[in-house]
């Protein structure tokens, strides 16, 4: 009888184990991160490639369980001050004794996959994982960390494209033009400073600087509606893609009115932030799905938009 007692906390810290590690990799960004993972591939056959969807799992969970992992352990006391965290949606707010076990655990999730890499790619697969962790280390480093050093904590968010590159080696793609290389880059750009735009609060509460935090909620906003402009510009040019084009161009103008008239720079809700994300999501899927029909952002359109 003794044990039947023993077996139902026994289970409920396993799942509670299984949430925690699920949260760190940030599922509610699975559908940005696919997104890169798959416009390097326009019309692929997804039902036939194993080595498709061994890429996909990789970059959706063991590297989300990477990236977000360390900045989650780097971030233990800001999180806490934080109401977004503790979600599939926006993270983890896991325990000391979760984040103190949770180094070894980013790290044994990575060996599997890099062996198979390895095995299908050959060496340049140690030539990607070192820009990776380098990326990582700067941006989570203690003291001297870019996550706290505005402008550095936005433009290191290029190391995104790294996604790009790993999806074309394992596919068989070709790598994309230089344009979408910049799109991708201010896409993942634009991306995070909103994410730090819903965190001006707690940033500043445990005493971390960010470019939200330094130049308040109105001006980040504004600054979000000029990327998107650029990123409007150079896929219209370039490309010719008029849809994307105006997604792009109605975020834009979202964002200006956002900060000029509805929100300015008061905060959102919780409510609002998991709205938010979840049209973020949507938003994602669709252009899953356009990349997969149109593949626009594959090839350039010489002459496109003059």
């Amino acid at each position: 009888m003794s044990v039947d007692r023993a077996e139902p906390p026994v289970k409920n810290a396993r799942a509670s184990e299984l949430v925690f590690l699920l949260q760190v990799s940030r599922p509610g960004l699975w559908s940005t991160t696919a997104l890169f993972y798959l416009m390097p591939l326009g019309r692929v056959d997804f039902l036939h490639s194993k080595t498709l969807w061994l890429g996909l799992f990789y970059v959706l969970f063991p590297l989300g369980f990477l990236l977000y992992g360390v900045n989650d352990i780097a971030d233990a006391e800001a999180d806490r001050l934080n109401p977004r965290k503790g979600t599939f949606l926006f993270g983890s707010l896991g325990k000391a004794e979760q984040l103190a076990a949770l180094g070894w655990k980013i790290a044994v999730a990575q060996i599997p996959f890099l062996i198979i890499f390895f095995f299908l790619l050959g060496p340049r697969i140690l030539l990607w994982l070192t820009a990776l962790l380098l990326a990582v280390g700067i941006y989570n480093a203690p003291r001297f960390g870019w996550k706290s050093h505005p402008p550095f904590d936005v433009l290191i968010q290029a190391s995104y494209l790294l996604v790009f590159v790993l999806s074309s080696w394992l596919n068989g793609a070709a790598q994309l033009p230089w344009q979408t290389f910049v799109f991708g880059a201010m896409f993942a750009m634009h991306s995070h400073i909103f994410g730090e735009v819903m965190d001006i609060e707690p940033d500043s509460l445990s005493g971390r600087r960010t470019t939200a935090a330094l130049i308040g909620g109105e001006a980040s906003k504004l600054l979000i509606a000029g990327i998107l402009c650029a990123e409007t510009v150079l896929v219209h040019f370039y490309f010719g893609d008029l849809v994307i084009a105006w997604f792009l161009g109605s975020g834009a103008v979202w964002f200006l009115v956002d900060a000029l008239v509805i929100w300015k720079s008061r905060p959102y809700s919780p409510k609002q932030m998991r709205l938010f994300m979840w049209g973020w999501n949507a938003a994602a899927l669709l252009g899953m799905y356009w990349n997969w029909s149109h593949g626009s952002l594959t090839h350039v359109r010489h002459g496109a938009g003059l």
